[in-house]
């Protein structure tokens, strides 16, 4: 049975798992200290960070969000799920959450980068300042991109910033709306 919790800033032990999480699934994070100093980052007072927990009190997943342009729009940031139990619906789930939470505190929006550092998608490796809208129309994944995974959590691609991770290699901008317009 999987719970989702906000993670206390004093757990050293889910802190601990947390960012052991990042380590193990993103180049970002190639160290210990540098994801040690992510999640101090994420229990910032205007964020929200969400640990999903199992049956034995082990965190599996993890979420984070901050809001941007006065708190109408959010950044989900980052989201990562153990890779022993990925598809199992714990990445939606936290995505919800977070959702949920940042609702509460009157988010609009919420939005995310996804980066294709590894060619995984259509768009890397390519030229995208020339008809970057008919290239994003007719974006494929190639090797299990995370933006499929958006896209049946209900986001849309709003754009891209071509070659943010090196040539080639661009973030897509993905967003979905979570409450109601003003």
């Amino acid at each position: 049975m999987i719970t989702i919790l906000t993670l206390d800033p004093q757990s050293r032990r889910h802190r601990r798992q947390a960012a052991e999480l990042l380590v193990e699934n993103f180049a970002a994070w190639p160290a210990m200290e540098i994801a040690r100093a992510e999640i101090r980052t994420l229990l910032a007072k205007n964020r929200v960070c969400l640990i999903a927990v199992n049956e034995k009190n082990d965190v599996v997943g993890l979420v984070g969000g901050l809001p941007d342009y006065d708190g109408n729009v959010w950044e989900l940031h980052p989201l990562v799920v153990k890779k022993s139990e990925q598809g199992k619906g714990i990445g939606k789930r936290l995505v919800a959450a977070i959702e949920r939470a940042a609702k509460a505190r009157g988010a609009v929006t919420m939005m995310l980068g996804t980066d294709d550092e590894t060619q995984a998608t259509t768009l890397s490796d390519c030229d995208l300042y020339e008809n970057l809208w008919e290239k994003i129309c007719h974006i494929r994944n190639l090797k299990g991109h995370p933006y499929s995974f958006y896209e049946k959590c209900g986001y849309v691609i709003t754009g891209v910033v071509p070659d943010a991770n090196g040539t080639g290699r661009p973030d897509i901008l993905m967003a979905k709306r979570i409450g109601r317009r003003h």
